[in-house]
C-alpha cells in the first residue's frame, strides 16, 4: 500500500505543521522595524507635547508666573492713583487711571510672553537637557511654533488675569473695541515670544539674560507710552517713540479697550505684522542653523 505522505518532500515545510508559525513570524516583520508613531510632514504629535510642556512650566509655579506680575501692575497703579489720582486729563475726558490700566495690562503681556520663551531655553542650557528638545523628531519651524505659542499663552492668560483685576479698580467697563484689542493682544505677544526665543538662543546664561530683559525689555516697555501720551512728548522724542514696536501694542490695546489712540490703529498693524514676519525669519533660521544650541 502506498503512503500518501511519501511523496511531500522531506524538506517542504508544510510536512511539518509545527514549522508555519516559525514562517509566519518571518513573514511579519519585527517589532522594532516598525515605527509606533508615523510621523507625516509636520509633527503633531511632538509639536503639542511640546506645548503642553511650555503651558506646565509656568502653571506649576502660577503663582511667581501669574499672581506675582499682576500684583507689580496693582502697585503701579495704586502708587500712581495715590500720587496723580484725577489731576491729569490726558486724552479728552478720559481720566488718568482709565488711560492707565490698558497700558500696564499690554506692558504686563510683552514682560510675560519674552520671559517664558527665553527662560524656556536658558534654562535647559544651564540645566544641560537641551537635547531633550533638539533630539526628538521635531523641526525647527514645529520647534519655534511650539516655543512661541507657549510664551503667548503665558502672556494672554496673564494679560486676561491682569484686564481683569486693574478693570474693577480702573472702572474700565466693556471693551470699546473687542476685535482690535484681541488682535493686538496676540500680534504683540506673539512679538515678544520671538524676542524671547532670540535673546534665549543668545544668552548661555542667567547673567546674560537679565541683561537684555533689564537693558532692553524694560526700558523699551517703559518709554512705549505707557504711564503717558506720547502726544505730549516734546519733538523729536515723540517721533523717537514711534519707533518703539512697544508702543504700537500698547497703542492698538489702548483703543481696542477705551477708544483712545495716539497713532492710526492701521499703522500698529502693519507695523507689528511686519516685525513679527521680520522675527518669526530670524527664529526659524537661527533654529535651523542650531547656532549655541548644538555646541
Amino acid at each position: 500500500m502506498n503512503d500518501q505522505t511519501s511523496s511531500i518532500p522531506a524538506d517542504d515545510p508544510a510536512a511539518d505543521p509545527a514549522a508555519e508559525p516559525d514562517i509566519l513570524h518571518l513573514a511579519r516583520p519585527h517589532p522594532a522595524s516598525v515605527r509606533p508613531v508615523q510621523i507625516e510632514r509636520v509633527n503633531w504629535i511632538g509639536l503639542w507635547t511640546l506645548y503642553l510642556r511650555e503651558v506646565h512650566r509656568f502653571a506649576k509655579v502660577a503663582m511667581q508666573t501669574v499672581a506675582a506680575p499682576v500684583i507689580t501692575s496693582m502697585l503701579f497703579l495704586m502708587v500712581f492713583a495715590v500720587a496723580i489720582g484725577d489731576r491729569a486729563k490726558l486724552a479728552g475726558d478720559v481720566d488718568f487711571i482709565t488711560f492707565l490700566v490698558p497700558g500696564l495690562v499690554m506692558m504686563t503681556v510683552l514682560q510675560n510672553a519674552f520671559a517664558n520663551s527665553s527662560s524656556s531655553l536658558v534654562v535647559s542650557k544651564v540645566q544641560g537637557n537641551i537635547v531633550d528638545m533638539l533630539m526628538p523628531p521635531i523641526g525647527p519651524a514645529e520647534l519655534l511654533v511650539g516655543l512661541a505659542a507657549g510664551g503667548m499663552t503665558r502672556g494672554i492668560a496673564v494679560g486676561l488675569v491682569a484686564a481683569l483685576v486693574l478693570g474693577l479698580f480702573g472702572g474700565l467697563s466693556l471693551p470699546a473695541a473687542p476685535l482690535v484689542a484681541l488682535a493686538f493682544l496676540v500680534l504683540g505677544s506673539l512679538a515678544l515670544a520671538f524676542a524671547g526665543i532670540l535673546a534665549g538662543i543668545w544668552a548661555s546664561k542667567f547673567d546674560e539674560m537679565a541683561a537684555i530683559t533689564n537693558f532692553v525689555i524694560q526700558p523699551l516697555a517703559f518709554l512705549s507710552g505707557t504711564f503717558y501720551s506720547v502726544e505730549r512728548l516734546p519733538s523729536p522724542f515723540d517721533t523717537i517713540a514711534t519707533l518703539n514696536p512697544f508702543f504700537y501694542a500698547i497703542d492698538g490695546f489702548r483703543y481696542g479697550l477705551i477708544g483712545i489712540a495716539d497713532r492710526p490703529i492701521v499703522t500698529g498693524l502693519v507695523c507689528l505684522v511686519v516685525v513679527n514676519g521680520v522675527l518669526g525669519w530670524l527664529c526659524y533660521r537661527v533654529l535651523k542653523s542650531g547656532y549655541r544650541l548644538k555646541s
